[in-house]
């Protein structure tokens, strides 16, 4: 099944929104036949849409032949059950080769990464933005984080110029921000919560209309996480605060240890449940011993709710 732009963004409209790791194999290739069960495992489970080569697949650290791969074993396992999503960025003519990549292997929409390294003017961002969205018909979420972050303006105007613009996804949790850029442009586009570890803040995000988060400890919890999305929508306080208090504080100071430990952790847990992906590439790095002993006891925690 192909999704159109409007069935993907009613898909992230409503519906807890997975980002598979990427596997690699010892030598650091990869691992068509791991990533493929993986993805398997993913459907199998109650989401609404795969992200892929994202932030948590370590899109970053990923040539154009991985990337051609990844999508295409991505939308072939998936098989027309959700949404595919798969990233681009880092310039203009980087991001519309992934774009058309992305496009040639069947997915169904794109994440916009920010542009690479330099700092960079709202009208420049926003004719980054709109030269991206115009090379492709996928539907394209913005991915409003580190140097790409747009204001209230600028998103309007690029919702105005660009069809293929179907949605936002914050990364900074600045609430006063987030929720001027809701009320300006309204249902225009569809918005997702997209700071690490989301679930830390998803209250806050459900208070000003952000129904949906990325969540990449599903990689390793997913019925927790699962659940923590259900209850949260439901209203179950008690059960939001619980699960936050016992799993998603703690894991947040542990990830808080070093940089880059948002996806490191997650292949850690990954390979903790029995479901590995090899190590991170560089310039990220693997947790150490002690730290995977205390990620494996809050994974106790979550599997014995």
């Amino acid at each position: 099944m192909k999704f159109s732009r409007a069935d993907v963004k009613q898909a992230l409209s409503d519906g807890l929104l997975s980002f598979p790791i990427t596997d690699f194999d010892a030598s650091g290739n990869f691992d068509k036949d791991s990533y493929r069960r993986r993805l398997e495992w993913f459907v199998s489970h109650d989401i609404s849409a795969v992200f892929v080569a994202g932030g948590t697949g370590e899109f970053f650290s990923l040539t154009l032949d991985d990337y051609r791969e990844i999508v295409s074993v991505a939308v072939e396992s998936v098989g027309g059950k959700l949404p595919v999503i798969a990233s681009a960025g880092l310039s203009v003519g980087t991001a519309t080769a992934f774009a058309k990549a992305a496009e040639e292997a069947g997915a169904d929409g794109i994440l916009l990464m920010p542009p690479y390294l330099t700092e960079c003017p709202q009208d420049g961002l926003v004719n980054y933005a709109r030269q991206i969205c115009h090379s492709t018909d996928l539907g394209i979420i913005y991915y409003n984080r580190g140097n790409g972050v747009l204001d209230a303006k600028s998103v309007q105007e690029l919702a105005d110029s660009c069809p293929t613009l179907i949605g936002l996804k914050d990364g900074r949790g600045d609430m006063q921000a987030l929720n001027r850029i809701i009320k300006t442009v309204g249902d225009r586009l569809v918005y997702v919560g997209g700071v690490p570890t989301a679930e830390i803040i998803a209250e806050a995000y459900l208070s000003i209309g952000v129904n949906t988060y990325s969540s990449a400890v599903f990689n390793f919890v997913p019925d927790m996480a699962v659940t923590f999305y259900q209850e949260l929508r439901k209203g179950n306080s008690e059960t939001v605060k619980r699960i936050t208090q016992d799993f998603f504080i703690p894991f947040v100071a542990l990830r808080d240890r070093k940089p880059g430990y948002a996806v490191s952790l997650i292949k850690a847990g990954a390979n903790i449940i029995g479901r590995p992906a090899g190590n991170v590439r560089a310039p990220l790095s693997m947790p150490s011993s002690e730290e995977c002993q205390q990620l494996e006891k809050l994974v106790d925690v979550a599997t014995q709710r």
